[in-house]
């Protein structure tokens, strides 16, 4: 069986990076993928500005003597233009250009006010003192946003703060999403006997709502080879990724290998992970595809696994690996050594500072409701047997896919 980083591996190592970019204007950017690096054009300040509300000083005249006339005001974007005499320093707002020799500005709070209007200052300021110098932020010609990163309510503000009006992105990624079983029927529709609801399709394309795809939706397939390939050849003629559910554990890969051979070439892995351990990838003619297993816990870990990495690289960018970290197990944790386990769980910090964490519910491959009250998986190595309270453990706190 394949380790889980090892299957990883084999699929980054194929899988390449978008070459198509459009232009888009920042108002209809939001979380797209920048396709290049974006340099900026200006300095950031683009003029020496006040970092508080004060007094612009020159500290030669402090040297000389702490209580100074007022040449004028500088306020944010109506500077001081007169004439600065020596012995004199000049009200000043944040965020205004300081007039030029200033040394330092004084906030406010250091200073009085005389009643002949002259002001004390009751500290000798230090050389650049609360002064904002040009490009203190950014520089031009600065690299402010590299290729692959996405451009969100941090990265797009930057942009519009540059003057830059349009920005060049990687398409978004376009998936198409089919499930397999006769025994399926789709979410709202009254069950028969032998029947259940088709929910790793609706999980699927949440997930990929969230991952910001363009989801093409190809519904139930029946276990027929005419109507399945049909499905296929279609499905990857308009997507770049096809995602399935079903049809690839050991009893059903055959009828879904024999199509997929006919489109293109997939492979079909025994992954060392519990829940999740069928798994199928590959190219087909015209799209990338990743299989699924049928049951629902086991086709959300493989998509949080697997799929994650996958359409990050399809769409552009780099997958930010899972953040692991260290816990305490708050009771007795059921594990068999042989496949590394993702049980669900729930953590929390004590009374102590200290991360703890408990499994919630079973944890069949089938039980899917435990879901909703977890917040983490307890990761527990592949070797690893059964784990008494007390001792550490690795959690990974869920992503926006799952919180």
């Amino acid at each position: 069986m394949l380790t889980l980083d090892q299957a990883r591996e084999k699929m980054l190592n194929v899988l390449p990076y978008p070459t198509r970019i459009e232009n888009l204007s920042i108002n209809d950017a939001a979380n797209r993928i920048c396709a290049e690096n974006v340099v900026s054009p200006i300095n950031v300040p683009s003029f020496d500005n006040s970092a508080m509300d004060g007094y612009a000083v020159r500290l030669a005249d402090l040297a000389q003597s702490l209580t100074l006339s007022v040449a004028g005001k500088s306020f944010a974007g109506n500077p001081f233009i007169g004439d600065w005499k020596s012995q004199s320093a000049v009200r000043i707002m944040t965020g205004a250009m300081i007039p030029e020799g200033t040394d330092a500005v004084v906030m406010q709070e250091d200073v009085t006010v005389n009643e002949d209007g002259s002001v004390t200052f009751s500290v000798m300021p230090k050389l650049n003192q609360n002064i904002r110098r040009i490009g203190e932020d950014v520089k031009q010609g600065d690299i402010v946003l590299t290729q692959g990163s996405i451009l969100n309510s941090v990265s797009l503000p930057l942009l519009a703060s540059l003057g830059i009006t349009s920005v060049n992105v990687f398409p978004r990624l376009k998936v198409a999403v089919l499930s397999t079983g006769d025994e399926l029927v789709p979410v709202g529709k009254p069950l028969a006997q032998g029947q259940i609801y088709d929910t790793n399709r609706f999980a699927v394309k949440l997930m990929l709502e969230k991952l910001h795809c363009d989801v093409i939706d190809f519904g139930i397939l029946p276990d027929n080879p005419e109507q399945f390939e049909k499905a296929f050849i279609d499905a990857q003629s308009q997507a770049d990724l096809v995602i399935t559910s079903g049809g690839v554990s050991v009893g059903e890969a055959d009828f879904t290998k024999t199509v997929l051979e006919k489109v293109g070439s997939v492979n079909f892995w025994k992954l060392a992970i519990k829940p999740g351990k069928p798994f199928a990838f590959g190219k087909l003619e015209n799209a990338w595809f990743c299989g699924l297993p049928g049951n629902p816990v086991s086709a959300l870990v493989t998509f949080y696994q697997l799929v994650q990495p996958v359409i990050a690289k399809l769409s552009g960018t780099e997958y930010q690996g899972a953040v692991q970290l260290p816990a305490l197990a708050a009771t007795n944790i059921k594990k068999s050594a042989g496949r590394l386990d993702f049980q669900r769980g729930f953590y929390q910090i004590n009374a102590q500072g200290q991360i703890t964490v408990q499994p919630v519910g079973f944890q069949g491959s089938h039980l899917f409701s435990a879901f909703v009250k977890a917040n983490c998986f307890i990761v527990l190595e592949q070797e690893r047997g059964n784990v008494n309270a007390g001792e550490t453990v690795t959690i990974e706190p869920f992503n926006h896919l799952l919180a």
